[in-house]
């Protein structure tokens, strides 16, 4: 089984990407970090239920990976939006035995005394143009969501539109059972997150 765990906004820089969700949301991000093997950092936002989202671009302090980076930030340009959602499991290997090929090798990532693993495909891209969740299994006692402020913010619907949605969610429906999470067909590829926030209702795209 999978649960939903992040969300993720891309951006040519982690300045860009902060300012489009601060300016979306109306609320500020807190500090995150630099991730080894990909080279990028975030900044970070919890919200309710145990979720966060994550502002994240390629580090221009570090050197270029020896891989593709993770998300498929390699080929991001253009204004900052939400790319990616991320799923954790607590059994990551077999998870990705009942999954079709693509979602990836599992990389194991730590900073601080936080520990990880992550399924990454070996380009950096994830089935169905990226609209499949990346799959991620936390090795620590700690989880990332616990130690961000309560900004009063909290996850309403994240929508995933693909022309192929039915599939993708015929894919995902044995795995994962979340209300929040509805698939949409569509010709145009992309995510919509529906945030609570203290000033409202506000999305993200």
């Amino acid at each position: 089984m999978m649960e939903l765990d992040h969300i993720a906004v891309a951006g040519e820089t982690l300045e860009a990407a902060t300012e489009a969700v601060e300016a979306a949301l109306g609320v500020a991000l807190q500090p995150g970090g630099q991730h080894d093997v990909f080279h990028t950092h975030n900044r970070l936002l919890g919200l309710a239920d145990g979720l966060y989202l994550e502002a994240i671009a390629a580090n221009p302090d570090a050197p270029r990976p020896d891989r593709p980076r993770w998300f498929d930030l390699d080929r991001f340009s253009g204004p900052p939006r939400l790319t990616n959602w991320i799923c954790r499991t607590g059994d990551i290997d077999g998870l990705l035995a009942a999954l079709p090929p693509g979602v990836g090798q599992t990389v194991a990532l730590a900073r601080g005394d936080l520990r990880w693993r992550m399924a990454v495909p070996a380009d950096g891209i994830l089935p169905f143009d990226n609209r499949f969740p990346a799959l991620i299994q936390w090795d620590c006692a700690v989880h990332p969501a616990t130690r961000l402020a309560d900004a009063g913010c909290a996850l309403r619907r994240l929508v995933v539109a693909h022309p192929q949605a039915r599939d993708l969610a015929a894919l995902l429906a044995p795995h994962l059972r979340d209300a929040r999470v509805v698939f949409e067909t569509a010709q145009e590829s992309r995510l919509l997150a529906e945030i609570d926030t203290p000033h409202g209702l506000r999305s993200l795209a």
